[in-house]
C-alpha cells in the first residue's frame, strides 16, 4: 500500500517539474519572440522561432530524444542520453547561448 502512494508521489513530483520546465522556457521563447518583433520585424522573429525549436524540444521531451537509438548522419547512437542531461543541454541552448554571445558583443563594444 505505501508503495502505491509512492509511486502517485514521485509521479507528481515529475509532473510539477516537467510543468515548471516547460512554463518557464515557454516564458522566456516568447521574451525572446517579442523581443525580435520590436527589434527587427517578424521576418527577424520567424527566424528566431525556428532556431528555438531545438532547445523547446530539449526542455519539452526529454525522454523522447534521450531514448533516440540509430543513426544520424551517419554516426551511429548506441546508447540512450538521460533524460535530465537533454533537459539540461536544452536550457543551456536557450539561456547559456545567449548569455555568452551577449557578454562578447558587449566586451567587443568596449574596446
Amino acid at each position: 500500500m505505501f508503495a502505491f502512494f509512492t509511486n502517485i508521489r514521485l509521479i507528481l513530483v515529475r509532473s510539477m517539474a516537467t510543468l515548471i520546465n516547460r512554463g518557464l522556457s515557454l516564458v522566456v521563447a516568447i521574451v525572446y519572440l517579442l523581443a525580435a518583433i520590436l527589434d527587427g520585424g517578424g521576418l527577424v522573429a520567424a527566424k528566431l522561432a525556428v532556431v528555438l525549436l531545438l532547445p523547446l524540444a530539449c526542455i519539452w521531451f526529454p525522454e523522447a530524444l534521450g531514448n533516440y537509438t540509430g543513426v544520424m548522419r551517419l554516426q551511429a547512437i548506441t546508447a540512450s542520453t538521460p533524460a535530465f542531461l537533454v533537459c539540461a543541454g536544452g536550457w543551456l541552448l536557450l539561456v547559456g547561448v545567449p548569455l555568452v554571445a551577449y557578454f562578447i558583443i558587449k566586451a567587443s563594444e568596449q574596446t
